[in-house]
């Protein structure tokens, strides 16, 4: 039987970036908070050895144990699905500071057209432009309403940047200057304003220069060591949740987190939530812990996977197109174009995470859909965030893939190519959700959570256009060849492609399209918060990260107005 504990004011499930900052902003605030993470605690000083691209980037050391929690996953509803068994086309976080810790640390803001996306569009094209089947809507907050949260988030990580010339306004600017340039993004600068275009260093949480944030945490300059995707920062220099926000709520002396605690069920009473339950992973104790408040603030997958088991909000039915949680899941598409250099050597050995420069005269609609089969867009970008040996072999496509000519093409070319990329937007399509496995379940005998996901004729349209664009701008470098990406088929689980989910408890302003309203309150239980990329009602064509952290900061705002004055928020 679990044993129930004294109650407190705020329980998070999950301790990453949105936990992270509801304790720092929560607990100083006097409230006292429990975060409950079923990984352990680590510390910078858990990465001093860590350069082993073997250990973490190919074997994922920091990643979810899919032998104890995964997903199932199928293309559409009439195939079977079948357990992930391997992480491949995105990777889960796992330990404190979960995804946050092994970031690139790419903090691009999302564009006033995404939050008002469906307003807009039909504004300026008509109603027919958003083809039927696609659950295309305004995100119930405008940018201008977001713009001073993401000015905090930037804050707490210290973001090294400059001012995007087609971005929407900003209220300071970014914290410190933008990151060190290589010969690679100045060719890349050259070429794009050559063509028309308007070039900026993406933002950046690896810093260029020692910074203090607001809640006095030190965050130290980046070395260009190239280890930042799938690693931890031995030297602090790349602001995640550890170093940046879950130290200030420690401080504060009213922040709890219990480690090793896997939470199970979100208690309903088909009004409000009243605590949690979980299991204590190493004794395998349960417990229920008692809150005013719960927030979840876990990963994209176990907000919905806690919503749906819990039974609270309608879940999306596919077949009707009716109900809400699950619905609008999203992902991304990856355009572009390489470029192989005969004559020519660049040191994309070194690098860091965010170190790069990008254009958004195709985010969005900073570009004329008129005639396009398609809305919206994506930033395109070069990076050089450093090519470690194992992972990388570039070699031109008539290459065989091994055999003497593979090694020798893989040596010559590790120095010679040079990739334009974007990341496209994903819009929510009605055949694409998430639900409860009829047959599959977990380590603690609970269903695992299915995924229905496939590319739509929109992402291949979009996929199409875009890399054409790529391939413009990698010749106007001065590539030998230039190769675009291919077409896209099918959504493949197994290839990495990128760890930027988004939907299943979207936000919005009607509660009968969405599952929590612009403070990520929930609309059925005025004391549940669902915290993260969960909430995005489509997903944009940059990085999420900046966008959660700024949706994190307004609940935290939200939380504190409830805890004060209870009720709906909106």
């Amino acid at each position: 039987m679990a044993k129930t504990l004294p109650k407190v004011d705020v329980v998070t499930v999950g301790v990453g970036w949105t936990g992270g900052i509801l304790a720092a902003e929560l607990a100083k605030d006097g409230m006292k908070v429990v975060g409950l993470e079923r990984g352990k605690e680590r510390s910078t000083e858990d990465y001093l050895h860590g350069h082993d691209e073997l250990r973490y980037a190919l074997r994922y050391e920091l990643m979810q144990d899919t032998s104890k929690e995964t997903l199932t996953f199928r293309n559409n509803r009439k195939q079977r699905a079948l357990p992930m068994r391997q992480l491949g086309s995105f990777l889960l976080g796992e330990n404190l500071g979960g995804a946050g810790v092994h970031w690139n640390g790419q903090t691009y803001r999302f564009f006033p057209y995404d939050f008002e996306i469906k307003s807009m569009t039909e504004k300026k094209y008509g109603k027919g432009k958003i083809k039927d089947g696609y659950f295309v809507q305004d995100w119930g907050i405008t940018y201008d309403e977001l713009e001073p949260y993401y000015d905090q988030f930037e804050k707490a990580c210290g973001i090294s940047g400059e001012e995007n010339p087609m971005a929407g306004k900003r209220s300071n600017p970014y914290p410190t200057p933008p990151m060190k340039s290589t010969r690679s993004l100045d060719k890349f600068t050259k070429a794009t304003k050559d063509l028309g275009y308007k070039p900026y260093r993406i933002p950046s949480a690896n810093l260029s220069e020692p910074y203090k944030n607001q809640y006095g945490m030190q965050i130290n300059a980046c070395q260009y060591c190239a280890f930042c995707e799938r690693f931890g920062c031995e030297y602090g220099a790349k602001s995640d949740p550890v170093i940046s926000v879950i130290p200030a709520a420690k401080e504060s002396g009213n922040y709890e987190i219990r480690y090793h605690s896997n939470v199970t069920e979100i208690i309903y009473d088909g009004n409000k939530v009243t605590g949690v339950k979980y299991v204590d992973v190493q004794s395998g104790e349960e417990f229920i812990q008692p809150a005013e408040v719960v927030a979840l603030t876990s990963y994209v997958m176990n907000n919905v996977k806690f919503l749906l088991m819990s039974n609270i909000g309608k879940k999306y039915d596919p077949k009707t197109g009716k109900g809400v949680v699950g619905r609008s899941y999203c992902y991304q598409i990856l355009p572009g174009a390489t470029g192989f250099y005969e004559e020519e050597q660049f040191n994309t050995f070194m690098g860091a995470g965010a170190l790069g420069t990008s254009i958004n005269d195709f985010y969005g609609d900073n570009f004329d859909h008129s005639d396009l089969d398609f809305i919206h867009g994506g930033v395109v970008s070069i990076t050089q965030t450093g090519k470690r040996p194992i992972a990388n072999n570039p070699t031109p496509p008539d290459t065989p893939r091994w055999g003497k000519e593979f090694k020798n093409n893989s040596i010559k070319y590790y120095t010679r190519t040079l990739t334009i990329g974007s990341q496209g937007a994903s819009l929510p399509y009605k055949e694409n959700f998430l639900d409860l496995d009829p047959t599959y379940k977990d380590a603690y005998g609970l269903p695992l959570l299915r995924m229905t996901y496939n590319f739509t004729q929109q992402d291949k349209n979009l996929q199409k256009y875009i890399t054409k664009k790529a391939a413009e701008i990698s010749e106007k470098m001065g590539a030998s060849k230039t190769v675009p990406n291919p077409e896209l088929t099918d959504y493949s689980i197994v290839p990495y492609q990128t760890t930027h989910n988004t939907g299943g408890a979207i936000m919005g302003a009607d509660p009968n399209s969405s599952v929590v309203n612009n403070y990520l309150q929930h609309w059925n239980a005025e004391n549940l918060f669902v915290v993260g990329a969960s909430a995005f009602a489509h997903n944009g064509g940059v990085n999420p990260t900046d966008t959660v952290g700024a949706l994190a900061y307004r609940a935290a705002e939200g939380i504190k107005k409830y805890r004060k004055n209870g009720g709906s928020l909106v």
